[in-house]
């Protein structure tokens, strides 16, 4: 079954503006591992659970051609809308029914999206419309963020820490599938080419504001955001002004750093 909890139109926004490109570092694995495998041309690549379109511009220059799938017609209008890309088209769909013939595919990625998928079914899927040596890449990261200002990093760490553990009566189980680096789904893959690789950096400039929106942009924030939208609101703004006064600063507009690991499941089809 598919999971519909990203497609209000409010929610698609939130997530084109704040939510995070997976770093340089992810793609260069992934296209490294697809030369190797299957090597060139690179004609067509499916980005799964497209969202509003990070990882599909991410991937964008190294293909013919590249389709985002999203099941959010909210989230797919918000990826139309970013202009310069003319090689990718998005399309409304699922992981579990791809619109592609028989192995036609050169690349099937998935970015944070993969743990919502139908395990058995997109798994068929992928087999039947890979290439041979065509390959998946499913990439994520678990919810250990690490916040850098001055000497207030540990501070900032424990007041992140404290969201999560409002957060958790409202987050998915599909959620610690993702935190378990797709563990199930990966000893799951039919391919007995794969691997995986944790440990993967990622660091950015983020303002305060900037994080607020990342943690808004999160699954559990909005379901809790639609049982009580006042203490969702609430504590959006608490979380905001401890930060602030964390870095002794006033400004939202205040940069930080903000680090999380990644992880990538590959597997390649047999030739």
């Amino acid at each position: 079954m598919t999971h519909r909890l990203f497609e209000e139109k409010n929610h698609a926004s939130i997530y084109q503006k704040y939510r995070m490109t997976p770093p340089v570092g992810v793609k260069e694995i992934v296209l490294q591992y697809l030369d190797k495998k299957k090597g060139p041309p690179h004609e067509l690549a499916v980005d799964l659970g497209c969202g509003t379109g990070q990882n599909t511009r991410l991937l964008a220059p190294h293909f013919q051609e590249i389709v985002g799938i999203d099941v959010s017609e909210n989230q797919l209008e918000e990826a139309r809308a970013v202009p310069g890309f003319t090689n990718i088209t998005y399309r409304a769909g699922t992981a579990e029914e791809l619109p592609f013939p028989n192995g036609s595919v050169d690349l099937l990625t998935a970015a944070s999206a993969a743990h919502w998928f139908d395990q058995e079914r997109f798994l068929k899927e992928a087999e039947r419309v890979l290439k041979p040596g065509g390959c998946m890449a499913l990439l994520g990261y678990t919810n250990q963020f690490h916040f850098s200002y001055g000497t207030c990093g540990d501070r900032l760490d424990t007041i992140y820490n404290e969201v999560k553990d409002v957060l958790l009566p409202y987050t998915s189980g599909q959620i610690a599938v993702t935190n378990s680096k797709l563990q199930d789904l990966y000893e799951a893959i039919p391919f007995p080419d794969k691997e995986r690789i944790d440990g993967i950096p990622g660091k950015m400039q983020m303002s305060v504001k900037r994080v607020m929106g990342l943690f808004e942009s999160f699954s559990m924030y909005q379901t809790f955001l639609r049982k009580d939208p006042s203490a969702a609101e609430a504590l959006i703004k608490s979380t905001t002004a401890r930060f602030l006064k964390s870095m002794d600063v006033s400004s939202v507009d205040t940069m930080l750093e903000v680090s999380t690991l990644y992880y990538c499941v590959l597997a390649c089809k047999p030739k």
